[in-house]
């Protein structure tokens, strides 16, 4: 792959991908969408992956976004083609099977931040730099960012960031609920490696099912939510994993589980 880097590791089940453009500050390009997507489709049908992790190359971005160069001059038809894609991507990362964390650092503008809110969650470190600023551009975000923000920091807040593109520091990013841990510069990576090895510990099933529930759940009223959830834990309940579970715990040992 021309644009992104990705490493496997056998032994805990986690995969480390790196938007790999540093000279332009991981901007996305339409190479970099295609490659994700390809690389999305193979990943989700990993039997073996417990979970993945994105981070930007280099240590002044997660990533700046859309690729205004090569977007320069677009006809209306090659944008709506190349969005069709972004969309696809990022609706690929939102629904993945497993966990997907964001390890942010530096600048996660437009695009870079709508990638990393569509992660179920995003660690960063104190050189995080956020900013949504498609209305200094002329047009508005178009990969979930407005909804995703709208959900984790209210309306309100959302309003602000959208309306002004202004940008937002780390601090103010995490005192609105942005991030689920802010780390010292440079730690991000390996706290988010390290929850990322606890989630690989758990029984695959219900970390696949708690995902399933809780982001289909968060979007309905609260007892179709709980419906949900009762569905899920009692297909669960008759797992040989439920029973693997407590036995090794009794027996004060690592589970061994045979559900992917």
């Amino acid at each position: 792959m021309n644009t992104l880097i990705v490493e496997r590791n056998a032994s805990t089940g986690v995969a480390l991908v790196t938007l790999n453009r540093p000279a332009v500050l991981n901007a996305f390009n339409t190479e970099m969408w295609q490659e994700l997507w390809s690389l999305l489709r193979e990943l989700a049908f990993d039997t073996s992956l417990r979970c993945v992790v994105f981070q930007g190359a280099g240590e002044r971005a997660f990533s700046a976004g859309g690729d205004l160069k090569e977007r320069n001059g677009m006809t209306d038809a090659q944008w709506a083609a190349q969005h069709q894609l972004i969309e696809d991507v990022l609706l690929a990362i939102r629904d993945f099977p497993r966990p997907v964390i964001a390890a942010l650092q530096g600048i996660a503008h437009g695009g870079g931040l709508e990638l990393a809110l569509m992660c179920d969650f995003i660690i960063a470190d104190t050189s995080a730099d956020l900013a949504l600023p498609e209305s200094k551009r002329g047009f508005l975000p178009g990969g979930g960012g407005m909804q995703n923000l709208v959900r984790a920091i209210g309306v309100r807040k959302t309003k602000q960031m959208l309306y002004s593109g202004a940008r937002l520091n780390a601090q103010t990013a995490f005192d609105w609920g942005i991030f689920n841990e802010l780390t010292p510069a440079g730690q991000h990576l390996a706290r988010a490696m390290e929850i990322a090895q606890d989630i690989a510990r758990a029984a695959p099933q219900a970390v696949r099912s708690a995902k399933l529930t809780l982001q289909h759940g968060a979007d309905t009223d609260f007892r179709t939510g709980y419906a949900l959830d009762l569905a899920h834990h009692n297909l669960l309940v008759r797992s040989p994993d439920r029973l693997e579970g407590i036995r090794a715990f009794n027996e004060k040992r690592e589970p061994q589980w045979t559900q992917q």
